[in-house]
């Protein structure tokens, strides 16, 4: 039996996993057995469990936080996630590539071209080796620290060659076709809704606050193919990149398997250009991943580096996109469904037909002037595609079978409830106006409350709330907080530990933020922004309440529409009640607390940027204890911020807190201050 009896074997043991792991999932050539490398995991976490002091923030057992994440914290970019230019037609290539020669001075510029992967943006920071942070792309300037999360990909090394001191790098993460058939026949059974594309599946797995429960769902995957900070610098051309990310283990195109040709190349013309993305469209279908079209990026990063972007985009980078997929298929027959508020939509029934790498059986068809216009009618042969390959919606009908059925008419009555339609004016949509007890209407409101634009309640969806519905065990919002296990064992296909996963579900809902909880009870003209601000100005649900128009017209963004609609809503006698019960039944809505500080420290209500290495500490520590102090931690200097902190080799920062005269401080300086707690 293999024992561990000292340190130094104990970081050979790492060593070893870390070996065997990049051996699995960056080079695809296994040496040893699944059954060999889980023995050594278990042997590393037996060591751990008799030497926690040996633990290492890098070992291949931290992948999992110790705690669910109690938010994502928004972090700045070193270097802005620009959004790419895209062009769809052959003129808009030329135009680019000429402009790109003009830039350079140069008439034949070299690219390299790449697919575009279809998932979620990522930033990776690796400092002296070690994984130190790992951000969404956000609104390009500002991200989500998911570095918790992002730890669970198991592509993912925690550490990479300790010789080099910075690397940022960019990437995707994304969810393989068949783990996104799978994660949707799992949701499907515990009735929850599917994600329409593996693009939303993976951006809503990623951002699940726990991240022991994303290791559960498994399935994520990683390629990095860019390089936006770099030292020392040993990459100067982006064909280079992918080679150079492979050897250091991170996961590339090179680490994909089963692919018919590399997904990327050096291109030389703008013909060379049309007939690189013409040969990914051509194998599009048979990729085990999502693609949208083709990247062109100069080849030369210090050419790239000397051209500025514009304010959106860079510009020596193009975005090649597909059209959307469109298939003909046949129209069974149109129904109409109920919104929550009431809205009555047409929606096609299809035959089921492959678009963009999912079944579609159902697509919207807007409203009863859509349908004229299109003159789409039952028993159609119509073109469906996705829009932007993620709402299914019908292009257009084909008019020229024999026998068409007559024009379809909208119906005047609730298919619900049987109330008579109204027609608001200036609107074109129809609704049933019984919002207190058409059951479709309070199903659907109940289901968007449990939904992911609600509390996000794990285990129960739209299947399992018409069940309720059904059985008379839930009509209002906090019905669901007082279910008991006897009930759900009553219902159909729901076991013990069907029960247990649902109450425990409902149970962890119980504290959600102030602004989820607006956002669930799904208050008109409130959206995540306005939830945000509302939530932020009021602090308290009481004081919601309160609120007046004069002084909802004072908050960012609220005109008298919509002050005077948020009024109409909290003065509800009826939602009063219902929010009352909801407290009753042990729903306490938070509100995210700021750290109080440390009354007369120098850092108290000071705004603080760091810059280049600390030697003391790690720049996560600094910053928490910067907060404990009562201090902010920014990523960007500017006229506000009080403080720039020095460390080793320092970048652009240093000089911009110069030229703007923000007080900068050593790092022994900084740890004097520091002391005066």
């Amino acid at each position: 039996m293999r024992t561990v009896s000292s340190k130094a074997e104990y970081e050979a043991l790492c060593d070893e996993i870390w070996h065997h792991n990049r051996c699995y999932f960056q080079e695809a050539a296994p040496e040893i057995s699944d059954e060999e490398f889980d023995a050594l995991v278990r042997l590393l976490e037996k060591t751990e469990s008799e030497h926690p002091e040996w633990i290492s923030p890098t070992s291949p057992t931290q992948r999992l936080g110790e705690k669910p994440l109690e938010g994502f914290q928004e972090v700045t970019h070193e270097e802005p996630m620009l959004s790419l230019e895209k062009a769809f037609e052959k003129e808009e290539l030329v135009a680019f590539y000429d402009r790109v020669a003009r830039l350079i001075d140069r008439f034949h510029p070299a690219f390299f071209g790449e697919v575009k992967m279809d998932g979620l943006a990522i930033s990776a920071t690796y400092e002296k080796g070690q994984l130190v942070r790992a951000v969404t792309r956000g609104d390009g300037k500002v991200g989500s620290d998911i570095t918790q999360n992002f730890k669970t990909i198991k592509g993912i090394p925690l550490r990479i060659d300790s010789e080099i001191e910075l690397l940022e790098v960019r990437g995707e993460i994304y969810l393989p076709l068949k783990n996104f058939e799978e994660m949707n026949k799992e949701r499907e059974k515990q009735g929850l809704p599917l994600w329409a594309n593996p693009r939303n599946a993976a951006a809503g797995s990623i951002k699940l606050l726990d991240s022991r429960e994303l290791a559960k769902r498994g399935g994520l995957s990683c390629v990095f193919y860019g390089i936006a900070r770099q030292t020392p610098i040993k990459v100067q051309f982006q064909h280079e990149v992918v080679a150079v990310l492979h050897t250091l283990g991170l996961p590339t195109y090179l680490s994909m398997r089963h692919l018919p040709f590399p997904p990327y190349g050096i291109i030389k013309s703008v013909q060379e250009m049309m007939e690189f993305q013409q040969k990914i469209l051509e194998i599009r279908k048979s990729l085990p991943f999502g693609i949208d079209g083709v990247v062109f990026k100069l080849d030369s990063l210090d050419e790239t580096a000397a051209i500025l972007p514009t304010l959106k985009h860079p510009r020596t980078a193009i975005a090649w996109k597909f059209g959307a997929e469109q298939v003909w298929t046949q129209l069974r027959e149109i129904v109409v469904q109920v919104g929550r508020t009431g809205v009555i939509t047409p929606v096609a029934e299809l035959e089921p037909v492959e678009v963009s790498g999912s079944t579609v059986s159902r697509a919207t068809l807007h409203n009863a002037e859509e349908i004229a216009r299109k003159d789409i009618r039952p028993g159609d042969r119509v073109l469906i595609e996705k829009g932007g390959d993620v709402i299914p919606k019908v292009v257009e009908s084909d008019h020229t079978a024999k026998n068409r059925q007559p024009p379809w008419v909208m119906p005047m009555i609730c298919p619900s409830c049987g109330t008579t339609l109204v027609h608001t004016e200036g609107e074109v949509a129809l609704r049933c106006p019984n919002h207190r007890h058409c059951p479709e209407q309070l199903i659907r409101k109940l289901t968007h409350f449990v939904g992911k634009d609600g509390l996000d309640i794990e285990h129960v969806g739209e299947k399992l709330i018409r069940a309720l519905f059904a059985r008379n065990l839930v009509r209002s919002y906090h019905d669901l907080f007082k279910l008991t296990k006897e009930q759900l064992l009553t219902l159909e296909g729901i076991k013990e530990k069907s029960a247990d996963n649902i109450l425990n579900g409902i149970e962890a809902a119980k504290g959600p933020h102030l602004h989820v909880l607006l956002l669930a009870l799904g208050v008109r003209y409130v959206g995540q922004g306005m939830a945000q601000k509302l939530a932020a100005h009021a602090g308290s649900i009481d004081k919601i309440f309160s609120l007046t128009k004069e002084e909802l017209l004072g908050v960012e963004g609220i005109g008298e529409e919509v002050a005077e609609s948020i009024v109409a809503t909290f003065a509800d006698p009826l939602f009063r009640e219902e929010v009352e019960n909801l407290l009753q039944v042990g729903v306490i809505p938070q509100i995210t607390q700021k750290p109080v500080g440390i009354e007369g420290h120098p850092f108290n209500g000071k705004s603080l940027v760091l810059t280049g290495t600390l030697t003391s500490m790690s720049r996560t520590e600094a910053s928490k204890k910067i907060e404990a102090c009562g201090g902010t931690t920014g990523e960007t200097v500017t006229k506000k911020t009080d403080f720039v902190i020095v460390g080793e080799k320092p970048g652009s920062k240093l000089e911009k807190a110069r030229k703007l005269g923000v007080r900068i401080l050593s790092e022994e300086e900084f740890l004097k201050l520091l002391a005066n707690a």
